[in-house]
């Protein structure tokens, strides 16, 4: 049986993939994305370890509330990074008639990984920004590897949902959205493409942390704001 790192739990979540879904925040990730709502999942020796029938037995108990489209949602930090522990959870849903949801940044692929997406029933992508500048300075990672998850995805025929936090003055733009279009229209698994706005609520966790919030003298978008590129993205896939 496989033991993993967990940071959190929720039990009913409606913002991370169809329906209700069981959300397991998984402790540790690769990258340092500028804007980490999350800090406290980075670091992988952090956590508590749980092992994949305890994970399990806790999300049967909920299993009512899932509906037709609910589930368990596997995020982070990055799910990726602990794949074969990832797997048996949603092998062992599968078994248990649970749908799964992925929440990653694409950022690892190998074997074990391909195994884990051969296992997921629905993949909520982060296209963090659409040039590769950007992603080497406020990700750390190249943006190419996303979209060689992408492709892999679609090769493997599984229904994705792609989205991106909207930062003002750095991909609140035309440009940006244009390219966002233009990855869905390449891609028939992409089903849709989810804007959210950036916001400050997680600095108290750096302040808590000891580290600076690098993505402070930003400005959060008001609804309006994502309204209005949210409806230009729309109407730009085809």
């Amino acid at each position: 049986m496989e033991y993993g790192k967990i940071n959190s739990i929720q039990t009913l979540g409606t913002l991370d993939g169809p329906g209700v879904r069981f959300v397991v925040f998984l402790q540790g990730c690769p990258l340092r994305c500028g804007y980490c709502h999350n800090p406290e999942t980075q670091d992988l020796l952090g956590g508590t370890s749980f092992s994949s029938d305890e994970i399990i037995n806790k999300a049967i108990r909920y299993r009512e509330y899932f509906g037709t489209n609910g589930g368990i949602t596997l995020s982070g930090g990055e799910p990726l990074l602990q794949p074969d522990f990832c797997a048996e959870i949603f092998e062992k849903a599968h078994q248990n008639g649970i749908n799964t949801c992925l929440d990653t940044s694409g950022c690892i692929i190998n074997e074990a990984v391909e195994r884990l997406i051969d296992l997921t029933d629905y993949v909520m992508l982060d296209i963090k920004f659409t040039n590769k500048q950007d992603y080497k300075e406020y990700v750390g990672c190249s943006m190419s590897v996303p979209l060689e998850f992408l492709q892999m995805l679609q090769r493997k025929g599984k229904t994705v949902r792609l989205r991106q936090v909207i930062v003002p003055t750095l991909n609140d733009n035309e440009e940006n959205i244009l390219r966002l279009s233009q990855i869905a229209n390449e891609f028939s698994c992409v089903e849709k493409i989810e804007l959210l706005p950036f916001k400050k609520l997680c600095k108290s966790k750096y302040d808590a942390l000891n580290r600076e919030f690098l993505f402070e003298k930003f400005e959060t978008p008001t609804k309006q704001e994502i309204a209005v590129l949210q409806e230009k993205l729309n109407s730009s896939i085809k």
